[in-house]
């Protein structure tokens, strides 16, 4: 026997306390980097990153549909996501702001990765992807990429974001 489902209306809440409520969870931090098609490096801040499937090994994340660099994230075949190092709050910072080269300051840290995507040398943990699935939720992109190769230090701790500031474990 079917059930009728009723949709409720859609919840009213205020956009800056509902995102107070979702900063109650604490995150790590990584800075997600790409290389665009006209061979720029491209890379921001973000703790929207999850694991999705052990085998075969996929990660995701999410950026804003209204983010300047949504276009090249979106068409790259490649990313990396690189967890930040507790004491990264400087490199997080600099990668959360909009800004022409935001690697200037920080070249020494990165190397080239699979695709041209940028790899933090100092992450906790890097994972370089193969871009394979893209959806649509909401104001973001939901990224989904094939884990091909990765590295971490089990020795070093994360930096963490929490109520809207940097913490540490």
């Amino acid at each position: 026997m079917w059930e009728e489902v009723v949709v409720p209306e859609k919840a009213q809440h205020d956009a800056r306390d509902f995102r107070g409520a979702l900063g109650s969870f604490p995150t790590g931090v990584c800075l997600i980097t790409t290389c665009g098609a006209d061979g720029a490096r491209v890379g921001l801040t973000a703790n929207s990153f999850s694991s999705v499937s052990l085998d075969p090994p996929m990660v995701l994340w999410s950026l804003a549909r209204t983010a300047s660099s949504a276009a090249v994230f979106r068409d790259a075949e490649y990313f990396a996501i690189n967890v930040l190092a507790a004491g990264d709050e400087e490199l997080s910072s600099a990668f959360a702001r909009s800004g022409p080269d935001k690697f200037g300051a920080f070249a020494d840290r990165f190397t080239t990765g699979l695709g041209g995507a940028p790899v933090l040398t100092s992450a906790v943990a890097t994972f370089e992807c193969h871009s394979r699935h893209r959806y649509y939720g909401g104001d973001h992109i939901i990224m989904i990429g094939v884990v091909e190769r990765y590295g971490y230090d089990a020795d070093r701790a994360p930096l963490v974001f929490h109520r809207g500031r940097y913490a540490q474990l």
